[in-house]
């Protein structure tokens, strides 16, 4: 039985980002090629432009699907939480879960943030989409609320620099209490 048309584009579509993926792991975005991720991917230089218009739109293709992945990993695991907190310690757990998968935390933190600089803010970051609002049902009620948007970010960063250390050997867990105690201090009762 053939395949479809539409088969055919998709699966050429995925062999570009799979292949593109693994080049940009083993050697970063600057020093991959073209001829190399078409040679890699088994396709023609021509399919690679049909689907991307050049190599940077691969590049954040590939980003995108992989932080989609995170995103859709930490969504599914603080789904049925309890609260506010423990939808944010849950996908906290599955955000490591997600970075440790092999070649995620180069690329996502080291690579994407190079070219970020270098495009000049192309691409969006599903996964603190999703940080702020655990933080915005964490923080209903509270004065830290108003410091949404610097706390979103910020507490990004530190995920970001976890998932570095684990990734170096850092343990895990210190970093899952660490970020327990992050948060537990922002909806403590302030001193009088």
């Amino acid at each position: 039985m053939s395949r479809s048309n539409r088969e055919r584009t998709d699966a050429t579509r995925t062999a570009l980002l799979d292949a593109a993926r693994k080049l940009f792991i083993e050697n970063g975005y600057a020093e991959t090629a073209t001829p190399e991720i078409v040679a890699a991917a088994d396709v023609t230089r021509g399919a690679l432009y049909h689907h991307f218009p050049d190599k940077k739109a691969l590049f954040w293709a590939v980003i995108e699907r992989e932080a989609n992945n995170v995103a859709a990993d930490i969504d599914a695991r603080s789904a049925e939480a309890s609260s506010a907190r423990e939808a944010l310690l849950q996908g906290a757990s599955a955000y490591f879960d997600a970075m440790a998968v092999p070649g995620r935390t180069r690329l996502l933190l080291k690579e994407a943030p190079a070219q970020h600089a270098i495009d000049n803010g192309e691409g969006e970051d599903p996964a603190e989409e999703g940080l702020k609002i655990g933080l915005s049902h964490l923080l209903a009620g509270s004065e830290n609320l108003k410091l949404l948007d610097p706390l979103t970010s910020l507490i990004s960063s530190a995920f970001e620099k976890a998932a570095i250390a684990i990734d170096c050997g850092g343990k895990r867990a210190d970093y899952e209490a660490a970020i327990a105690a992050l948060l537990d201090g922002l909806i403590a009762q302030p001193r009088r």
